[in-house]
């Protein structure tokens, strides 16, 4: 059975909306390369190296611009909602939340139309795939804590 959808209030995501893409990007990817990077094999990232993905919060009004470059995810720069993504990944907020706390899975979601695909079909396999056979743990917001941010940058920033 389905949990009930939860959605951004839209005078939120009226004003979210307004906030600028990179900014957020760049949190987002973050984000994702403290969970995934070191989970993704070569096969994988190999066949990430020049495409544009786009991670659309329906809800919230807002979207991710990353690629894979240099062995780690990037937010795009340049990227707008006119520039196309080789593949976009759309759901609400509370879905994405769902999705990453394993607690719903992306067929389901994809069947009851509360997640959408478009683009690089292929792609869009490699990613459902990829993450379905990730072991990750079940997302805490502990991982996303400023102190463990800022300590995880800082080691990459300045290693040794």
């Amino acid at each position: 059975m389905s949990s009930p959808t939860y959605l951004v209030p839209k005078q939120v995501g009226d004003l979210l909306a307004r906030l600028p893409a990179y900014p957020g990007s760049l949190l987002f990817v973050a984000g994702l390369n403290l969970a995934l990077t070191q989970h993704l094999a070569s096969d994988v990232t190999a066949m990430l190296v020049g495409k544009k993905l786009r991670l659309r919060v329906t809800d919230a009004q807002w979207a991710f611009d990353f690629e894979w470059k240099n062995g780690r995810f990037v937010a795009s720069q340049n990227a707008t909602q006119a520039t196309e993504a080789d593949l976009t990944i759309a759901a609400s907020a509370h879905d994405f939340v769902l999705l990453a706390r394993r607690l719903e899975d992306p067929d389901t979601l994809f069947f009851n139309r509360r997640l959408a695909m478009e683009g690089d079909t292929e792609l869009g396999l490699l990613v459902k795939n990829t993450m379905d056979a990730i072991e990750l743990p079940i997302l805490t917001l502990e991982q996303f804590k400023p102190s463990r941010v800022f300590a995880s940058l800082r080691s990459r920033l300045m290693p040794g």
